[in-house]
């Protein structure tokens, strides 16, 4: 079997083309690496660039990539909607085919050494390649964001798995969280409203997390495996929940949908549509419309449209399963 990684990595920046361009360029110059989807946002100013082949020219271009993103983005002078600690912000390895996730938790690790002991980029470690429990938690590695980085440097429990002095080249990179997972599904789920509260309290009805109660405890939301925030998107004037599906298992894309809408009209707002960030796998699309079909016979192409239009996946730009659904791009 091809051995064969994904590596997804999340860039402060999604305005300026020109240095998107440069970062994707770095990556595709490694030998054996196929760039398969640059997806930027205005709003969130931050782009996801999608990429795969064999396990050492992946991690070469995450190098590269991470090289270009500290040459080109200063986070002195970053702003965006999105949660961010660094220029190359997160940065995990995906395995596809005939690697582990234990062999790219390795692979990970040895990215982070190189990418501070290179380049100067301080690199918590997360998810399968975290060296601590608590640290397999993105939001915890991504506390504070950029503006926490000075203080979180000097503090033993908090400073990344790999730094040094706050100094001129941190100052402009951030840090980076670099780590191991399987497939999740990065998607918005937009809402009839401008109010970023309303969208918060959606997220916290649904979430896995749920929601802190006054008396301290939690009360947990139905979704398995789901991370999600609200917030509102400038470049398109509507509010959004914001999910990451991190056991598309547990929780199927469309029963992350139809949680969301219950628990926007409960509180009187409407899902106009889902905005699929990156790229999805072809088993979740054709799950879902199978369901909107209510488990009629289709062939394959009448699926995708059938999700297509149970999401309403186009409600905010052409949704066009060729260039959004992995197996096609591969």
């Amino acid at each position: 079997m091809e051995k064969l990684i994904e590596c997804v990595p999340n860039y402060s920046e999604g305005r300026d083309r020109s240095v998107i361009d440069a970062i994707a360029g770095a990556i595709a110059s490694v030998e054996g690496v196929r760039v398969l989807h640059v997806d930027p946002g205005q709003a969130a100013n931050r782009t996801v660039i999608t990429f795969v082949g064999a396990p050492e020219a992946v991690v070469e271009g995450a190098f590269r990539g991470s090289a270009m993103a500290q040459e080109r983005i200063d986070m002195r002078r970053h702003h965006g909607e999105h949660p961010r600690i660094g220029a190359t912000d997160v940065l995990p390895l995906v395995p596809v085919s005939g690697v582990s996730l234990e062999e790219c938790a390795a692979l990970a690790r040895g990215l982070a050494r190189r990418m501070y002991e290179e380049l100067g980029i301080p690199c918590y470690c997360y998810e399968a390649a975290a060296f601590s429990p608590e640290r397999s938690n993105l939001a915890v590695c991504r506390a504070g964001e950029y503006e926490s980085l000075p203080e979180k440097m000097t503090d033993p429990a908090r400073r990344p798995d790999f730094c040094g002095a706050w100094d001129e080249r941190a100052a402009r990179s951030g840090a980076s969280v670099v780590g191991a997972r399987n497939f999740l599904i990065a998607v918005n789920f937009n809402l009839d409203t401008k109010d970023a509260g309303l969208a918060t309290e959606v997220a916290k009805d649904v979430r896995e997390k749920g929601r802190k109660l006054p008396d301290g405890s939690w009360q947990r939301g139905p979704l398995k495996g789901c991370k999600a925030i609200g917030w509102y998107i400038e470049e398109y004037g509507i509010a959004q929940v914001s999910m990451n599906v991190t056991d598309i298992a547990a929780t199927p894309l469309h029963v992350a949908y139809e949680t969301v809408c219950r628990a926007a009209a409960a509180r009187g707002l409407r899902v106009t549509g889902t905005e699929i960030i990156g790229l999805v796998p072809r088993q979740v699309l054709l799950d879902a419309g199978r369901y909107f079909l209510k488990g009629k016979d289709a062939e394959e192409e009448e699926l995708m449209q059938a999700a297509i239009r149970g999401m309403a996946l186009d409600d905010l730009c052409p949704f066009d399963p060729k260039r959004k659904v992995i197996e096609y791009q591969l």
